[in-house]
């Protein structure tokens, strides 16, 4: 591991000089990937030279002891190498994290699909539910979240609904929500008091950008048709609304939140691409029977992930085992919590596999 530290370290710096170079700044395209390097590489550094640091700072106090001979001073270096050497596990355990390979797409945008599953109405209940639970977070964490198409029930449900959330790290905070979401609850409907079960499954996909995915113009069926739902001065009244085919893989995505045709069709482009790149690499991952190391479980929509039970007020994801008692926060979108459990597990499991 150190060796490869003293080869980030020789990089860095190198990078560092680099990009006060006069031709380095004055080309664009590579001063960018220069500075996206450093950025990647700042913080590694940083601990690392505060590693090396604390040992020196351990030679030093070594140093002193043996030419020492005042009691309380020798006490004080003693106290000094005990404390450093304990810093020495600590920090030694931040660069493992720091060096374990990044995911790809943790940056990205987010594309979140929601789908009532089993119970009718009330799994389409429970789908609005989790999209405001989202929507919730996502606004906690500065996020931007963008509805990009919905199918509302007569109760205020959703059959389904998709939305984008924007932001730096925004697929890092979301990528472990994908599975099936169990909920236990008595339904209004329910005049004897009898609580249901019913399932929603969510499906997480990061967006794709044109470079990850290439289209051809002549595999895409496009229809538009006019929009429906709730409200709005627009509804029922321009054919606004997008529908897109791509025909070699059956894949149909729909955009009717917009006025505009041109803003549907670019946003059901985004959805299309975004679901072209997870087909493709579930291919990949079933060729070379793996899974996705950025997921905790193998995020199978099949897989049921976490019971929300209200009579209980608990939510369980069933995953790491972890119970909490505090479900009506978690639904105003104090989800946090139950984020970094996933995140902390899944940097666990790459610690015990990493090679360093």
């Amino acid at each position: 591991m150190f060796e490869n530290l003293k080869e980030a370290e020789s990089k860095f710096e190198a990078i560092s000089e680099d990009l006060t170079r006069v031709e380095i700044i004055s080309d664009t395209e590579r001063f960018t990937k220069l500075m996206k390097e450093h950025k990647l590489l700042s913080p590694i550094i940083e601990k690392y030279r505060e590693y090396r640091k604390c040992e020196s700072d351990i030679d030093s106090a070594k140093l002193l002891l043996e030419e020492e001979t005042d009691k309380e001073l020798c006490e004080m270096c003693e106290n000094e190498i005990k404390e450093n050497k304990e810093k020495l596990v600590s920090l030694e355990e931040e660069l493992r994290i720091l060096l374990l390979p990044k995911d790809e797409d943790d940056d990205k945008n987010v594309i979140v699909e929601i789908r009532a599953g089993t119970g009718g109405d009330e799994a389409a209940l429970f789908a609005g539910s989790l999209y405001r639970m989202y929507s919730m977070y996502a606004e906690s964490c500065r996020f931007k979240c963008e509805l990009l198409g919905a199918n509302e029930t007569g109760l205020g449900g959703y059959k389904e609904i998709s939305f984008m959330v924007e932001g730096d790290g925004a697929y890092s905070h979301f990528k472990f929500e994908s599975g099936v979401h169990r909920v236990q609850r008595v339904p209004e409907t329910e005049t004897q008091g009898r609580i249901h079960t019913s399932a929603v499954t969510v499906a997480v996909l990061p967006e794709a950008e044109e470079v990850d995915v290439q289209i051809n113009p002549a595999d895409l069926e496009i229809d538009t048709y006019r929009s429906g739902g709730a409200g709005g001065q627009h509804v029922n009244k321009t054919d606004s609304a997008i529908r897109i085919t791509h025909v070699p893989s059956g894949i149909v995505v729909e955009c009717q939140d917009e006025r505009s045709q041109f803003k549907n069709r670019d946003k059901a482009m985004k959805m299309l691409r975004s679901k072209l790149l997870s087909m493709e690499r579930e291919k990949q991952e079933k060729a070379i029977a793996s899974e996705r190391k950025s997921q905790v479980g193998s995020g199978d929509r099949s897989e049921r992930i976490r019971t929300y039970n209200f009579p209980q007020g608990r939510l369980t994801d069933h995953r790491i085992g972890l119970t909490i008692y505090s479900l009506d926060a978690v639904m105003d979108g104090k989800i946090g919590e139950v984020i970094d459990a996933l995140r902390t597990a899944e940097r666990t499991e790459r610690l015990k596999n990493a090679e360093f």
